[in-house]
């Protein structure tokens, strides 16, 4: 059985930095494009970055405006994001996602999905 988890979700004040994790199992990691979406209340969800099964990434959104970086450590089975100068804005539910295959697909392609992790931000 395939799962993805999510991890590191946070309450934090405007301009601070989060790290989301995002675990695997079932899947082989190490072949797997990896991606990170959000969505807030009310508002439909949306892809951010992917990252390919070697490092390439994909940009599903600019709204991050350089803010965000996603990675991954295959030996670790662990995909990040790395959220800086976070504002009220970014206040979602982030959530993971694994591809089918190595290369990131369009972000309505992925079907595999963790049950997310809440970040929220104070001004």
């Amino acid at each position: 059985q395939v799962q993805v988890m999510e991890s590191g979700g946070a309450l934090v004040q405007a301009g601070e930095s989060v790290r989301l994790s995002c675990t695997t199992s079932g899947l082989t990691f190490s072949h797997t494009a990896m991606a990170w979406f959000r969505q807030a209340p009310g508002m439909e969800r949306e892809g951010l970055q992917c990252i390919s099964w070697n490092g390439g990434i994909d940009h599903y959104s600019h709204h991050d405006q350089g803010r965000f970086t996603i990675s991954r450590d295959n030996a670790k089975n662990t995909a990040y994001l790395q959220m800086n100068n976070l504002a009220p804005g970014d206040s979602a539910m982030y959530y993971c996602a694994a591809g089918s295959s190595y290369f990131c697909p369009a972000p309505s392609a992925f079907t595999i999905w963790g049950r997310g992790t809440q970040v929220t931000v104070s001004s």
